[in-house]
């Protein structure tokens, strides 16, 4: 495959651009938006650093009734159990009264874990081109510039060995059912999507949030897995419940992307657990 793709997601210096905003919120998001805005500040108060908005409503393609709502809060102090909690009865309370959007997902950090050394490559460059500001001072003002090279692309998402092992055991512990597996699906679909593109972010030389796009930029240098990660792209919008997708996702693709990714880039430098409630 010619390694002279397009700039895509990039800026004239090369660096990735920072996606989503403010003005890309549909308008039956708005309200979901503001609501949530006005409750984190009610919450946390002066505890609160900075708040953002990610992922498909402010990128603009949220779909009502299906979409779910991604906030990133960013506090003073670290956050303790109360805050968390905090943080999941607000996203309960908002999302039993907007229908409009399928859930609430909130990423719980305090300022300076964001802007530690360590976390630069990852949650900072997730901050900095992925979050849209929308409470306080935003962080990407200390943040670097990034651009698609292997390391940003180790410092994301080169850990998939090491999480192997808490999905099987997720998969274990998951009701015998459809509905209970269906978010399994989901997640570890995305994840897999993810993981895949960025594997060959630094040659596609670009950067999307797409999962039909990461799954065809991956195809193009790995055919031999195309079909899998197309279909993973898939079920990342419209998950099912079959536990055969998830057995193969931990005993053949997922192993076989963590051992690749290892030899391409290196593994991601260990970080201390994040809670449950902080899953990306």
């Amino acid at each position: 495959m010619s390694e002279n793709v397009a700039l895509k997601g990039l800026d004239a210096q090369g660096c990735i651009e920072r996606e989503g905003s403010l003005a890309r919120v549909p308008h039956a998001f708005r309200p979901v938006v503001a609501a949530a805005r006005d409750r984190l500040l009610e919450v946390f108060g002066a505890g609160l650093h900075s708040a953002y908005l990610y992922g498909s409503v402010p990128r603009g393609n949220a779909r009502v009734g299906r979409s779910d709502l991604d906030l990133l809060v960013a506090l003073r102090e670290e956050p303790s159990d109360t805050d968390r909690e905090a943080v999941r009865t607000l996203g309960e309370a908002v999302d039993k009264e907007f229908p409009q959007i399928d859930g609430v997902g909130t990423l719980l950090y305090s300022r300076a874990r964001l802007l530690s050394e360590q976390e630069t490559y990852d949650l900072g460059w997730f901050v900095a081109c992925l979050c849209t500001p929308l409470l306080g001072e935003d962080l990407a003002e200390y943040l670097p510039r990034y651009r698609p090279d292997s390391l940003l692309a180790r410092e994301t998402n080169g850990d998939l060995a090491l999480l192997l092992p808490r999905w099987r055991q997720r998969i274990a512990d998951a009701e015998n059912a459809d509905e209970a597996r269906r978010p399994l699906v989901r997640f570890m679909s995305r994840h897999l999507v993810r993981t895949g593109f960025t594997l060959v972010m630094p040659r596609w030389n670009g950067w999307t949030s797409d999962l039909a796009e990461m799954a065809e930029a991956f195809g193009g240098y790995y055919p031999e897995r195309a079909r899998q990660m197309r279909a993973a792209a898939v079920l990342g919008y419209e998950p099912t419940g079959d536990a055969a997708v998830l057995r193969s996702y931990v005993d053949d693709l997922g192993p076989w992307l963590a051992d690749e990714y290892a030899r391409v880039h290196g593994v991601k430098a260990p970080r201390a657990q994040i809670s449950p409630c902080s899953s990306r």
